[in-house]
């Protein structure tokens, strides 16, 4: 399992980068957060939810209430065009972050 303080400042970039690919809702950005990391690292609810508050207030993320599924309406969040500005910008810094410990670490 992953130290979540080495990946806490990449959080708004990771659940940004799953909403661009496709509107998602708390409960399926976590599970794809799980599952893509083959459960090396779990968001907890109280993370994600502030997470997603604190994007939407940047006006980086929109959400609207989506169909009905197993009798609750679903809240889904959708990119902006700030938003997605913002993630390009981010993943570029995370990059060039890597490529520094790289060089830092391999040496």
């Amino acid at each position: 399992m992953v130290n979540s303080d080495v990946i806490r400042g990449h959080l708004e970039s990771v659940i940004l980068k799953l909403i661009i690919e496709q509107d998602r809702y708390g409960y399926e950005i976590a599970s794809c957060i799980k599952k893509r990391t083959d459960n090396k690292f779990i968001i907890k609810e109280a993370t994600l939810y502030s997470i997603v508050s604190r994007l939407e207030k940047k006006e980086l993320i929109e959400s609207y209430v989506g169909e009905k599924t197993h009798g609750k309406k679903r809240r889904y969040y959708k990119i902006t065009s700030l938003g997605r500005a913002y993630y390009y910008e981010k993943k570029q810094e995370w990059l060039e972050l890597k490529e520094i410990l790289n060089t830092l670490l391999e040496a």
